[in-house]
């Protein structure tokens, strides 16, 4: 239990960084996590439960006015979410990190957990988490815009057919990939918490299970089934959520 009396240092550190202006800590001396409740915004507040690492959430509502707003780019200058600070950072001062992955290996990095045992594995794990950030971000989320989202009415059907045949593409990846496995990269990792957030987004968001296929494919369900189920998954979605 981190206690509630929060030192001077912690709070001289984050002064040092603009974004605190606009949304100022409560609890200074937690790593400082800014994001919000999507795909991409969950895995961090995922990994931070599952590492056990103590955190202050700020909810960054995806408008310009936030993402784009001066004291957000000072932190995360491609105005995306998610995005953090570490007032122990690897050398002892603080640090700020924005991109989702980035952040990823930086946690299982710091609380050495997720992230392999070994050079082997990290590899390992670090192919499946670019395979996220290269294929199933961008896919999924152009898929969704136009299947479930603002783009919906457009009336041209090729592009919800791309990112549909690419979606299709990537979940066969990926039940190939479980072929005897439980999670994707060997044990748990960051890589699961990477990919698992956007596998849910076909049954959770999207309502795309017979359309992409999802729902003829058992090894890619029962892996959403694991992974929704864990504690440190559901909270990560919740804290976001209201």
């Amino acid at each position: 239990m981190v206690p509630e009396n929060t030192s001077s240092q912690s709070i001289a550190d984050l002064r040092d960084f603009p974004i605190t202006r606009k949304w100022p800590p409560v609890h200074p001396d937690r790593l400082q996590l800014y994001a919000f409740g999507t795909p991409n915004g969950v895995k961090i507040p995922i990994a931070l439960e599952e590492l056990g690492i103590a955190y202050e959430a700020h909810r960054v509502p995806l408008s310009d006015e936030n993402v784009k707003s001066n004291e957000f780019l000072s932190l995360s200058p491609n105005n995306k979410i998610p995005a953090i600070i570490d007032t122990e950072g690897p050398d002892g001062r603080p640090i700020g990190i924005f991109e989702s992955a980035a952040i990823l290996m930086y946690l299982g990095d710091k609380a050495g957990r997720l992230f392999g045992r070994n050079a082997r594995e990290r590899y390992e794990i670090m192919q499946w988490l670019m395979f996220q950030i290269g294929s199933v971000g961008p896919m999924f989320g152009q898929f969704g815009f136009f299947y479930a989202f603002g783009g919906k009415d457009v009336q041209d059907p090729l592009p919800k057919q791309r990112y549909l045949d690419e979606v299709k593409r990537i979940l066969c990846v990926i039940d190939q990939r479980l072929d005897g496995r439980t999670w994707i990269a060997g044990d748990y990792s960051i890589a699961d918490i990477a990919i698992g957030p956007w596998l849910q987004t076909i049954p959770r968001f999207y309502k795309a299970d017979a359309e992409t296929g999802l729902d003829q494919m058992p090894r890619a369900m029962a892996y959403i089934e694991s992974f929704s189920a864990r504690p440190a998954v559901i909270k990560g979605w919740d804290v976001f959520s209201a």
